[in-house]
């Protein structure tokens, strides 16, 4: 029988994760067959095309255990019956007395519900993110003796600590990550560095039509930002940055959901710009698109969270430079990797928004500069981030990884 592999994520289907169902249709292209694992419900009624590619059926475990006691019960009364059981409970143990958190109660009790539901052609177990999916991967698949892998992209790095990721990294028979800033620093903790490869995971940006900015409408210069309405987005220093040029003529429109949008919100208001300002909340793909395309102007002002949350490589960026449109953003994390300052965009430091007040007014200023950095953006972003080979890549780790496990 062929064996499948389980994609473990945090939550599915989400909006803000496009290129987490971008490489789960790849890999179905390429014949990998999967079945995805969700420790959360949906949360969002809206889907990306994408979504509706994929073929894989989905496996919702209990968001939380005291939601389905009979199944998590079930769950746990064959854990323990599996020869890989006692070792599970040990490293499920020693993570508790490091971390005593209900949270990891939590995916104790999922791993358990996962090793009992798992189909019988399930021969590997991939996880998306290095927090709390990996570690249901990692107590599930030592329960059931299978071998798991890891694709590690940002937030998930950033918040774990140090001994919880080499931990991780022992266990895991290989993983991917999809920025140079990200791999270094996961190398720098693994006993077998050489196990962790960079996997730019790129956009499909074939739908994409840019459109000259010489055909774009006339009035306000029209600024666009996508994400969520997060501390590291930024979106607090934006605002500052807008106030500073409230003397211009410009309107800024924010796609994404998030905790803090009523903050920024009443933000704009007290700084006299609310009026200039749209907020849609989060909206699917073609949306996003059909802004990007009438906008002038792309800004990302990310930062260093408080609790060390950044972004890695914001695809939000691709897209934006897929449509040709002149970027600024902050150097922090890997941003730098895609958006070369005076080359391919502006950066500046984060949390300055004085700085991005100026970058933003500079492109403004000079049409001839944001067209030439709208230009070779387009040009670095179709040339060297292409999903292609990055799932080609993946595909042949986990086919060969299900194969030997198989024989």
């Amino acid at each position: 029988m062929p064996l499948r592999i389980a994609t473990l994520v945090k939550g599915y289907p989400r909006l803000s994760e496009t290129f987490i169902a971008q490489e789960i249709a790849g890999l179905e292209d390429r014949g990998v067959a999967q079945l995805i694992v969700s420790l959360r419900q949906p949360a969002e009624a809206r889907v990306h095309p994408v979504h509706r590619r994929i073929r894989a059926d989905v496996l919702y475990l209990p968001e939380y255990l005291k939601d389905d006691p009979p199944r998590v019960r079930a769950g746990r009364d064959f854990a323990e019956r599996q020869p890989g059981y006692g070792l599970a409970r040990r490293l499920f143990e020693a993570d508790l007395e490091r971390d005593p958190t209900a949270n990891r109660y939590r995916r104790f009790g999922q791993a358990c519900v996962l090793a009992r539901e798992l189909p019988a052609d399930i021969g590997w177990l991939h996880t998306h993110y290095l927090h709390t999916p990996a570690s249901v991967a990692r107590y599930a698949a030592t329960i059931r003796g299978l071998g798991w892998s890891f694709s590690a992209h940002a937030k998930d790095i950033w918040t774990t600590q140090p001994w919880e990721l080499t931990e991780k990294l022992a266990s895991a028979a290989f993983g991917v990550t999809c920025t140079k800033v990200n791999l270094d620093y996961l190398r720098s903790l693994a006993a077998n560095p050489r196990g962790v490869e960079l996997v730019y995971h790129g956009l499909d940006l074939s739908e994409i039509r840019p459109v000259d900015r010489d055909r774009r409408r006339s009035g306000p210069s029209r600024i666009v930002s996508v994400g969520r309405t997060v501390e590291k987005k930024g979106y607090g220093d934006l605002i500052r940055a807008l106030a500073r040029l409230k003397d211009r003529d410009w309107s800024f429109e924010h796609v994404g959901g998030g905790p803090l949008t009523a903050k920024l919100q009443a933000q704009a208001d007290k700084a006299g710009i609310g009026e200039r300002i749209v907020w849609h909340g989060s909206r699917e793909r073609e949306h996003v698109f059909k802004l990007l395309a009438d906008a002038d102007l792309f800004v990302l002002p990310s930062r260093i969270a408080k609790s060390g949350d950044r972004d890695g490589l914001p695809n939000v960026l691709m897209e934006a430079q897929a449509h040709r449109l002149p970027v600024v953003s902050t150097r922090v994390s890997a941003i730098p990797e895609l958006v070369e300052d005076g080359r391919t965009g502006l950066l500046v430091a984060e949390r300055d928004p004085k700085a991005l007040a100026a970058a933003m007014a500079r492109l403004m200023d000079d049409p001839q500069l944001a067209d030439r950095l709208g230009r070779a953006g387009e040009a670095k972003v179709r040339m060297q981030f292409s999903p292609e080979p990055g799932i080609d890549h993946v595909a042949r780790l986990l086919t060969e990884a299900a194969e030997r496990a198989a024989a």
